[in-house]
């Protein structure tokens, strides 16, 4: 690979998506027929689940065995576990997490789809819409993707038939006017077994005049989603170098979740509310005139403040409020313990750590009907809701809405470490 082409394969776009939808819908056969059509994948992986797919007795190539990795989920041919796989075009770097369809899997789901700027939702064509497309379409709203492509499978199980197609997608729409956050919904009728409509369009379906998957995936705009309003660097690390090259360097190193920093910039160090001036901004390739999210840098300012991990650096003008009572949504991760009132953990925000008690349970949700239980408040594994928090020290945290880093948060168990939750404050 030449200078030239290193770096534009590392300036080019990069999209996150997740893929969902209920058990045999297709999804780990779409995510293999996208890498197999875009030619993704290598001759030996190609010759290596040709052979897998003769021992299992498959008619054709599985190629859901390309993302299926654990043994278990080959053998029962599910997906059990998140799965990531990176794959290029010529246009776009992309990130798949391939997450399980089964419901005792939401955490995984939740986990995958955490970072993700589109979700791929999968309908049976033969089945229609079901709960766990509402499901799926929930926690997608829930965590603000606001980019969802509805994927109606197994269309040549179904005729290749327009009015089902249409009625699915006037389902979804029906359920997706309930919702608040997702802005773009695109449905595109596809097989996902023979490829019509993933790569290639199909010859089957000359009444669908939309885009593929592949091309719709590489021209989705997602450049608006990142918060580049508020200005917003997590401490840390604090890089003292002790050299003689660099006897006096103090940088405060971290991954920026929000804004613009310049050197010369007003500063404001959270909690403290000291101020300053940017002096200059590093990079392991030298000083930056600007810097963003998501980028790593390290920042070094005029005056010599005291900043420690976990601090944050804003701008005086529309910096985060220091809350210590925190309203939010969570997915409970646990299969040992359960959340109730007063329960006491560890709050994970950026790159603080406080404790934190459950100061109430308001209500837990119905992931596929959307209604509120009130009257169980126990929480257990892949329960989703609303709760009440006290931390024990201010969090610079913003609402969830506002920047998806800020906002979120885990929770541990301070006996076994364990991450037991997941977190997005309102």
């Amino acid at each position: 690979m030449s200078e030239n082409t290193t770096a534009g394969y590392l300036n080019m776009d990069l999209l996150r998506f997740t893929t969902a939808g209920s058990v045999d819908d297709g999804k780990s056969t779409l995510i293999g027929r996208l890498l197999y059509d875009s030619k993704a994948i290598f001759e030996d992986q190609l010759e290596a689940i040709e052979q897998n797919s003769k021992a299992r007795g498959d008619e054709n190539i599985n190629l859901a065995l390309l993302t299926d990795g654990l043994r278990a989920e080959r053998e029962q041919g599910i997906t059990i576990d998140v799965a990531y796989r990176y794959f290029a075009t010529p246009k776009r770097k992309f990130i798949i997490a391939d997450t399980p369809g089964h419901i005792q899997y939401t955490r995984n789901m939740v986990t995958g789809a955490s970072t993700a700027n589109l979700a791929i939702v999968l309908v049976d064509a033969r089945k229609g819409v079901i709960e766990q497309t509402c499901r799926h379409a929930f926690i997608a709203d829930l965590l603000r993707i606001q980019h969802i492509v509805v994927c109606v499978n197994k269309m040549d199980l179904a005729d290749w038939s327009q009015e089902i197609f249409d009625n699915i997608v006037g389902d979804v729409k029906k359920f997706a006017s309930r919702l608040n956050n997702i802005i773009d919904i695109t449905f595109i009728p596809v097989s996902a077994l023979l490829g019509d409509n993933i790569v290639d369009p199909s010859e089957h379906m000359n009444w669908y005049e939309g885009p593929t998957l592949l091309y719709y995936l590489e021209t989705v705009y997602i450049g608006a989603e990142a918060n580049h309003v508020d200005a917003r660097l997590p401490v840390q690390w604090v890089i003292r170098p002790h050299s003689d090259v660099w006897h006096d360097f103090r940088g405060f190193a971290g991954r920026i979740a929000g804004g613009v920093f310049k050197p010369g910039d007003e500063v404001t160090v959270l909690p403290s509310g000291f101020q300053s001036k940017v002096k200059a901004i590093h990079t392991l390739d030298g000083e930056l005139a600007e810097a963003y999210a998501p980028m790593s840098v390290a920042v070094t300012l005029v005056d010599e403040i005291d900043i420690s991990r976990g601090d944050m650096l804003v701008k005086p003008n529309n910096p985060p409020v220091p809350r210590q009572d925190v309203e939010a949504m969570i997915c409970w991760f646990s299969a040992d313990k359960t959340l109730a009132a007063r329960g006491k953990y560890i709050l994970r925000h950026t790159t603080k750590e406080v404790k934190a008690i459950v100061k109430e349970v308001r209500y837990k949700v119905n992931i596929n009907t959307l209604h509120k239980i009130e009257a169980d408040l126990e929480f257990t594994l892949n329960d989703i809701g609303r709760i009440s928090l006290r931390t024990s020290a201010p969090i610079i945290a913003d609402s969830y809405k506002r920047n998806r880093i800020t906002g979120s948060f885990v929770l541990i168990d301070d006996q076994t470490n364990e991450t037991v939750a997941a977190g997005m404050i309102i």
